[in-house]
């Protein structure tokens, strides 16, 4: 059982670990140990999760949301199998406490009076600016 926060904890047959051989330095241990995990979150499956945070959720995994609605971590960052367990479980947590904040609705604003006066002096200069720049004749 993962617990997320006070309300939403994880089963354990919504989480599914597995072990490789890791890449990357390590000399011969590399050969030898599957440092490697892959933690697999049934997301899509999850009675935990609500509905519009499972939206959320789907949007901030990107390409770690499979087709079948599961989401896949795969670590190697550390040699220690139980440091990348441990890396995985928290990188899932954070996603989720991610996708379960609500976005704030944006609140159109109207520029001021003052703001509007200031755009247009400066588009007048400008122009003044670009007017001066034509043929200079000869004063007869």
């Amino acid at each position: 059982m993962l617990r997320i926060n006070d309300n939403i904890s994880l089963a354990d047959w919504e989480l599914s670990e597995s072990f490789s051989r890791s890449s990357g330095p390590g000399g011969q241990n590399v050969n030898k140990v599957s440092t490697a995990v892959e933690l697999r979150f049934e997301a899509a499956r999850s009675p935990n999760i609500p509905s519009d945070a499972k939206a959320r959720l789907k949007r901030l995994a990107g390409r770690k949301w499979t087709l079948d609605g599961a989401i896949i971590f795969r670590v190697e960052d550390t040699r220690s199998q139980a440091r990348n367990r441990e890396i995985a479980r928290e990188r899932l947590t954070e996603l989720i406490l991610a996708s379960l904040e609500r976005p704030k609705r944006r609140i159109k604003t109207r520029p001021t009076l003052a703001s509007k006066r200031r755009r247009v002096e400066g588009k007048v200069q400008r122009g003044q600016v670009k007017a001066l720049r034509g043929r200079v004749r000869p004063d007869d």
